[in-house]
């Protein structure tokens, strides 16, 4: 079979050692692979481009469609953004998929029994890194969950249980408090689950829903959830399992896909042949799955495994009781390709053979919701020092159109009418202009305008706006709390 394109990047800190380790398994191990070098990361930012990638990097993953990356450091806080992210978002790999396995009794774990997949929603939520300093004293997140993304990581989430004979999908959700954004995620994923009858379906609130997956995991088989909480908890699982060191994952677009371990580029370890190559090498099984060599795929992994029975492991797995020899990186790598052809004799063997050419990716065409849509109101966000009830002396005289001033919250605690002079406040209010649910028509856009007109002619500054619309009727926006 010809050779498969792909591109490599080696990364930051101890990336440039586990990617040497893990390609050199793969070329013992037969890959067909023409690999294409790019530089990204840390050297990059400092050169002065905030992406942290350059155009004719981006090029080459247009070419190849395939990602091996090695970690890579995100400076904190400043200007620059997240690569990992920016690479999801551009080639659109909405799915991120992290296999969560224990290796007992070779690797300490608690849960032996422990085989989870997390499926993670790669591109949204707070991910989408839309941020706004408002006043001196606030800044803002914005959550953004859509029907088409959901759709697109819920379904394939099944999908993924179907074809890899999974028999149990779990979403993760905090619907009970944000109703819109994780009560979309959760409708959809009941929506898209009655078309699975095969396959056992549960939904959890996110919270008992970790501490279960971190008590007793083997409970659960694939999980879906929007990103943050599968950011969190994939990892979570992964080191309940043995190691994150031990954790790879795959990020499946329609188009595109790209691999590597789910852990950091860990700089205070980088140059000592001492970084664990494994998560970057189990990312790249998921690779050749995926490129359709998973003869290569089985014939590397049970290598690995057969390492890892036989006590051949990094300082970060390494333990007196169970392990036989403590190895480098390089060592490492070296006893997995001494083993190739050897199978493992107590842990489950990788059989690759049937397994799907990724990326699972077919799907009905997206059906938009036509429900009509109405304009009845708007949130204006207004900076003000004073307290409550002196701010809506000033807005009540300003209502026009049929607009009234329904409500004053702070930091989403309803503060007037009828606060408590015990609310803690801040220098941002939401200040919620309503037409009453008597009103026969929608609101036209330029009320609103006309509205913010004459809020900044009285001296306030609104630092932010938000349209209050219907959607057949229901509110498309939430109430505040105590309302």
């Amino acid at each position: 079979m010809p050779n498969v394109p792909i591109t490599v990047a080696h990364g930051d800190g101890i990336g440039p050692e586990i990617m040497s380790a893990t390609l050199h398994i793969l070329k013992e191990a037969g890959a067909r692979l023409d690999i294409e070098t790019i530089e990204i990361g840390e050297k990059v930012y400092l050169r002065g481009n905030p992406a942290g990638i350059d155009s004719a990097s981006f090029e080459s993953l247009r070419r190849t469609r395939v990602f091996l990356k090695a970690p890579i450091t995100t400076p904190q806080g400043g200007g620059f953004k997240s690569l990992n992210v920016t690479t999801r978002k551009a080639f659109g790999l909405y799915a991120n998929v992290r296999p969560c396995l224990s290796y007992h009794p070779f690797v300490e774990t608690k849960h032996p029994r422990m085989d989870v997949v997390i499926v993670r929603e790669n591109e949204e939520d707070l991910y989408a890194g839309i941020e706004h300093r408002q006043t001196a004293d606030v800044m803002q997140c914005l959550k953004l969950i859509t029907r088409p993304g959901t759709e697109k990581i819920v379904r394939y989430a099944f999908e993924y249980a179907r074809a890899y004979g999974r028999k149990k999908v779990t979403c993760f959700t905090k619907d009970n408090i944000m109703k819109l954004t994780d009560g979309l995620f959760h409708e959809v994923f009941d929506t898209i689950g009655a078309e699975y009858p095969d396959l056992e379906k549960e939904h959890w609130i996110v919270d008992i829903g970790a501490a279960k997956l971190a008590d007793t995991p083997e409970v659960f088989d694939v999980i879906v959830m929007p990103n943050l909480y599968g950011d969190i908890l994939s990892d979570v699982a992964a080191q309940i399992a043995g190691s994150v060191g031990l954790a790879g994952s795959a990020n499946i677009g329609d188009g595109c896909a790209m691999f590597e371990a789910i852990h950091g580029s860990a700089p205070r370890r980088a140059g000592q042949n001492l970084a664990n190559p494994s998560g970057l090498f189990l990312g790249a099984i998921q690779m050749l799955i995926h490129i359709g060599q998973s003869d290569v795929a089985e014939r590397a992994h049970n290598a690995w495994l057969r390492t890892i029975e036989e006590g051949v492991h990094t300082y970060d797995i390494h333990d007196p009781s169970s392990s036989k020899e403590k190895v480098g990186t390089r060592e490492f790598a070296a006893a997995v390709v001494a083993r190739l052809g050897k199978r493992p004799e107590v842990l489950r063997e990788a059989r690759y053979g049937n397994a799907p050419r990724r990326p699972l990716t077919d799907r009905p065409p997206y059906v938009r919701p036509s429900d009509p849509k109405a304009l009845v109101g708007a949130d204006v966000f207004i900076e003000f020092l004073g307290r409550p009830p002196e701010l809506a002396a000033r807005l009540q005289p300003l209502c026009a159109d049929g607009l009234r001033l329904e409500m004053l919250s702070n930091r989403g605690m309803k503060v007037w009418p009828g606060g408590l002079e015990e609310t803690f406040t801040v220098d941002v209010y939401r200040c919620r202009f309503q037409l009453p649910e008597t009103n026969p028509g929608p609101l036209a856009h330029r009320a609103v305008t006309a509205l913010l007109d004459r809020i900044t002619a009285s001296g306030l500054e609104f630092v932010k706006l938000e349209g209050l619309y219907t959607f057949g009727g229901k509110p498309g926006f939430s109430r505040g709390q105590g309302q």
